[in-house]
Formats: C-alpha cells, sequence, structure tokens
C-alpha cells in the first residue's frame, strides 16, 4: 500500500503549527523577563514620586521630573545632594549672567587690573575676556581660580553643619532669614531655585550666541 503523498494544503498547516509551536515559547520568555523587571521599575519609580512630590522645585506643569532617574530608588541623601548641587550651579550662573549683562552695557570696575596700568575696561567681555589673544594674562586667570577655589573651600559650605536644607551656608549668621514666617521662606527659597535654573539656561545661550561671528550678543538690545 502506497502511502498518501500530502498535499500543499496539509503541507501549510503542518508548517503553520511548527512556526506557532516555536513562537509560543519565545512569546512566553519575554513576557516573563518583562514581567521581572516591569513592576520594580513602576515601584521603584512611584515610590521616588511619593517620596519627593512635595519637595521644593516640584512644581505646574511638570510636578517632579526625573526623567533620568537619578533618584528613582527614593535615596533622601543622593537627593539632598543633587539638589545641593543645582543650587550651587544656579547661583554661579545667576552672578554670570549679570555680569554679562553689566560689562556689556559698559559698565566696569574702575582703576588698573594690573600693575601695568591697564584698565578693567581694556578687555573684552564675556569668553573673550579667558580666552583668545586678547584675554587677561594666565596668571590673572589663575588668580580668579584660586580666588574661587578657597570660597568653595572655606566660605560657601555649611561649615557649621546647622544648615536646614541643602544650600544653607549661614553658618551662624542670620541676615534676616529668621524674621521671615515659613510660608515666606519656602517662597523665598522657591524664587532662588527657579531663577537659578533659568539662569542656567541663560548664560548657556549667551557663551553659545558668543562664538557665533557677527552676533552681538546683548548689544543688540541697546540699540532700542
Amino acid at each position: 500500500l502506497k502511502q498518501p503523498v500530502p498535499t500543499t494544503s496539509h503541507k501549510s498547516k503542518r508548517q503553520a503549527a511548527n512556526t506557532v509551536n516555536m513562537k509560543l515559547p519565545l512569546l512566553a520568555s519575554l513576557i516573563a523577563s518583562a514581567a521581572a523587571f516591569a513592576p520594580a521599575s513602576q515601584v521603584s519609580r512611584s515610590s521616588a514620586v511619593n517620596a519627593f512630590e512635595q519637595e521644593l522645585g516640584a512644581q505646574d506643569p511638570l510636578g517632579f521630573y526625573d526623567p533620568l532617574g537619578l533618584v528613582a530608588d527614593g535615596d533622601e541623601a543622593k537627593f539632598n545632594r543633587l539638589r545641593y548641587v543645582e543650587l550651587k550651579h544656579g547661583r554661579i550662573s545667576m552672578l554670570a549672567f549679570l555680569g554679562q549683562i553689566v560689562t556689556r552695557a559698559g559698565i566696569h570696575l574702575p582703576g588698573s587690573i594690573d600693575l601695568e596700568g591697564n584698565s578693567f575696561d581694556s578687555y573684552p567681555d564675556g569668553l573673550a575676556a579667558i580666552s583668545g589673544p586678547d584675554a587677561i594674562p594666565q596668571a590673572g586667570l589663575g588668580q580668579i581660580f584660586l580666588f574661587v577655589g578657597l570660597l568653595e573651600l572655606f566660605v560657601m559650605k555649611d561649615v557649621t553643619g546647622n544648615g536646614e536644607f541643602p544650600g544653607d551656608f549661614r553658618n551662624g549668621f542670620d541676615f534676616g532669614w529668621d524674621d521671615f514666617g515659613p510660608k515666606t521662606q519656602t517662597r523665598k527659597r522657591g524664587i532662588e531655585l527657579n531663577n537659578g535654573r533659568a539662569a542656567m539656561m541663560g548664560i548657556l545661550g549667551l557663551m553659545m550666541h558668543e562664538q557665533i561671528e557677527g552676533n552681538p550678543v546683548i548689544g543688540v538690545f541697546l540699540e532700542y
């Protein structure tokens, strides 16, 4: 007796069945992998939001915004460290932005910048003051870095260890801060934080525009 020759339809059904049987284990493993990682991530991100959603800076419209998941583990010490760094960079950027505006408006310190009698306004403004053919001497740049380093190590820090919040550098001096109520203190801290964030973007924009040839940076607004 001859065995019946499988028809094309029978072959197609068998191949389809084999394909399904091969894909099912793969699909099951993918689902298992996703199930293993997804809940932990969701729980971790949810715990971070719950931990920091009431912190200063978590405000509308974004609320608590941590797209890189830097504090997704809910570590308060890490959050305070990052907040301190954010405040410090914001304060530096606010000074830098105001320095750009003031010097480009033609306002400079009086007198000479060195013993040779070169005046402060004899050097260019912005990045050109520290980098380029007309920049201040390297010895002057070294003095600036030394001064900033001394401030960082001995002055602009919580020396006493009694700071009430990240960035509290009063170090035993009041400066009138304790005269404000809790709501006013929180509002002023929020203003500083937001102004620092804006200044970081602002000074970065000014530095980028300064590198564009023929771009007057801020001087264009002085003509109006």
